[in-house]
């Protein structure tokens, strides 16, 4: 399974969007674009990050940009999953 696929699944599992998240691309807006995307759900997101790819993310690694789009982060997944 491509990265990008295992995020649209972690995506649609965690904010509970029901199959949307697989019509994602990566100029697709999320924060502030997804009500289901609050900070709350931004904790619970980084978790299941940090549990499906076995990594540790420090609050420093994450701002708001990681969030904009799913391109950004893809990429910040990418680059996690990478280390």
């Amino acid at each position: 399974m491509h990265a990008s696929d295992e995020l649209r699944a972690i995506l649609n599992d965690v904010l509970s969007l029901n199959g949307r998240a697989d019509s994602f691309v990566p100029s697709t807006p999320l924060l502030g674009a997804i009500p289901e995307l609050d900070s709350m759900a931004v904790v619970s997101l980084i978790t299941a990050i940090e549990e499906r790819f076995g990594v540790e993310i420090s609050d420093d690694e994450i701002d708001g940009n990681v969030f904009s789009t799913f391109g950004s982060f893809l990429a910040f997944v990418e680059q996690i999953a990478a280390k």
